[in-house]
């Protein structure tokens, strides 16, 4: 028996090293780099999830990544307003805006719609780990034209240290502190943040070619 759960750890090991050392799928930035947008209006985000914080836990996090990169944002709580006193009144609705009225009314030149596919803490046995997944597509708001999609997730059980002095007591009375924390505060906020760093912050290959406002303008 000891001999096969070796060789399944073996296995899985390779299996995860393969999956590391896979060469990323470079993006077609034609239509981006043709294109060349300077301002981007951000919608408020769609929530597949059923953490009802995270629209905006993630939207308050958007501005920085983008505006490093070297855009122009629209301010997100005026953009979110605006769709509300326009009568759209939750991000299902706002993202089914027709594009050129969205044009119209931010003057904007790119639209970036996001969508939330996990957030929050998954609770196991006696531990919990909190993840945020998103995914994005940036479109040209004057033609329609898709421009450039992406996707990124973080845990906080990326920075956890393997191994842990206080044996099984320190496992679960760390784990009570979480769910303490995840009941009263949104341990999903830290990690939204770093998952909108991961997904938006300009990084050629795979992310969002630099901006106008940036030194680095077509100089990738």
């Amino acid at each position: 028996m000891p001999h096969i759960f070796q060789r399944l750890i073996t296995v899985s090991i390779a299996l995860v090293l393969s999956a590391c050392a896979a060469p990323p799928q470079n993006v077609d930035y034609t239509a981006y780099r043709i294109a060349k947008p300077q301002s981007i209006v951000v919608l408020p985000p769609l929530n597949n999830t059923p953490d009802l914080r995270a629209t905006y836990s993630f939207l308050s996090a958007v501005t920085l990544p983008l505006a490093e990169s070297g855009y122009y944002v629209f301010p997100v709580a005026l953009v979110d307003q605006t769709f509300k006193e326009n009568g759209l009144l939750n991000p299902g609705e706002m993202h089914q805006a027709p594009l050129p009225k969205l044009r119209e009314i931010f003057g904007a030149d790119a639209g970036l719609f996001i969508t939330i596919n996990r957030y929050g803490a998954t609770y196991q046995i006696v531990d919990s780990t909190v993840v945020v997944s998103a995914s994005a597509r940036l479109v040209d708001l004057r033609n329609g034209e898709l421009l450039w999609r992406g996707a990124a997730s973080a845990s906080d059980a990326e920075n956890r240290s393997s191994n842990n002095s206080g044996g099984m007591i320190g496992v679960l009375i760390t784990a009570m502190v979480r769910q303490v924390f995840s009941s009263t505060g949104d341990p999903g906020y830290p990690i939204a943040r770093i998952t909108s760093n991961r997904l938006l912050w300009a990084h050629p290959p795979n992310g969002l070619l630099y901006g106008p406002r940036s030194p680095e303008f077509e100089k990738d």
